[in-house]
């Protein structure tokens, strides 16, 4: 039988991709963030949640929880995080959380499994196991959670805080796959974004994972950071290769520094220029083919056996806030400080700044500050954008069937 949506080898065309190497919006979600509205906030948030409840086959969940919390700042960072090392921050946080997990449990009938949780931050090994079999008992209390072998529960760790026995005891928990951060090896790169972290740690934190049995690795990577060269990336490559994780992401550094405050750390001399850059990038994709892994699309490697490489073959795989998955049929229900939800026709953030997540909880309201309401015109467009990230292609005839519109006149 043939493969419906095999993908061929990846084509690296340098002049083409400078070519269209313009500012935009990150596709995570279409309408993108900076479309949200504060005109649409939590009450309209219930509505929509209360009324997915209604649909002929009510969706299964998919919970994002983000762990705000780093002990130091990575330079190139710009994720929603704070720094500390006051641990009383964490007890301060989940006490909020759970009452914003009841909430928004309150929202979903119990019988829709909840098949994908996903741990991101920050940094989650910032809380203590205790904490986090606290954290996914409250989450069980109030949804619920599915445990099949299919499930697909994750967390990001930093192999630079990682006790002894702790991946063991979050496989324990239910957990069954981990994300690593790696970013580079290189030292020189590593000190310029105040990341020290040896091969030697992320090899351990990789050995434990294989020994607590978790059915999945992923190691971040990033290209475009201070003092990068080809040359040095490469080695950077080899080491991850080395390690043979089901899972590479590969993102695109982005320099900020007027929005985010801990990139003004860094020497905007030491920056790789535009051409160095899609260099690296060609290096990436040319050794980690070579490794036998294949293009997911935008910017996620697997190898092929891996569940992301056959949802892609299936024509089933799906990108959220989470990245790519193979869950994607579900509504998201996003917790935690600056989390998004995505539930039916409509998408929903919460409070950016911990005084703002707190202040309403404490009110006895949901988190939300801003969101939108898809219209047919939005959905039809995420479904397109959702096609070429996944898929890397678009049926007109499938559009056209589903939409009721004619291609070439809609997209003129």
């Amino acid at each position: 039988m043939p493969i419906p949506y095999a993908t061929p080898a990846v084509e690296f065309d340098a002049e083409l991709l400078a070519r269209y190497d313009v500012v935009g919006p990150r596709y995570t979600s279409y309408p993108t963030a900076p479309s949200f509205r504060e005109d649409f906030g939590a009450r309209e948030y219930q509505a929509v949640a209360r009324e997915s409840n209604e649909d002929p086959i009510p969706r299964p969940l998919s919970l994002y929880v983000h762990v705000p919390f780093c002990q130091s700042p990575c330079f190139y960072c710009g994720c929603t995080r704070l720094i500390t090392r006051d641990h009383g921050n964490a007890t301060t946080y989940l006490d909020r959380l759970g009452r914003e997990i009841a909430l928004q449990g309150a929202l979903f009938d119990t019988d829709r499994p909840a098949v994908q949780l996903h741990l991101g931050g920050g940094t989650p090994n910032f809380l203590s196991i205790d904490e986090l079999e606290r954290l996914t008992g409250l989450l069980a209390d109030h949804f619920n959670l599915e445990m099949a072998d299919d499930r697909d529960y994750s967390i990001e760790l930093d192999p630079r805080c990682l006790e002894p026995g702790f991946i063991g005891a979050l496989a324990e928990l239910g957990f069954n796959r981990v994300s690593f951060g790696v970013q580079d090896l290189d030292p020189d790169v590593q000190r310029a974004i105040n990341r020290i972290q040896p091969l030697e740690q992320t090899q351990a934190a990789v050995a434990a994972a294989r020994e607590a049995g978790m059915r999945s690795v992923n190691l971040d990577l990033i290209y475009g950071l201070p003092k990068q060269d080809p040359e040095s990336f490469a080695g950077t490559l080899a080491g991850v290769i080395g390690l043979k994780p089901e899972r590479i992401a590969l993102y695109a550094y982005a320099h900020l520094p007027e929005r985010f405050k801990a990139q003004r750390r860094i020497n905007a001399n030491d920056l790789p220029p535009p051409a160095v850059k899609l260099a690296l990038l060609g290096t990436a994709i040319r050794e980690l083919s070579r490794a036998g892994y294949r293009y997911i699309g935008m910017d996620h490697f697997a190898l092929p056996d891996d569940p992301l490489s056959r949802a892609q073959d299936a024509g089933t795989l799906q990108r959220n806030f989470q990245g790519y998955s193979t869950h994607g049929q579900c509504d998201l229900v996003g917790l935690g400080m600056s989390a998004i939800s995505h539930v039916g026709a409509c998408y929903a953030q919460n409070a950016r700044d911990l005084p703002g997540y707190y202040q309403r909880l404490e009110s006895g309201e949901l988190p939300i500050v801003r969101g939108v309401a898809l219209d047919a015109e939005d959905e039809l467009r995420a479904e397109l954008i959702q096609s070429i990230m996944c898929r890397g292609r678009v049926q007109f005839e499938d559009f056209e069937r589903r939409f009721g519109i004619r291609f070439d006149r809609h997209f003129h």
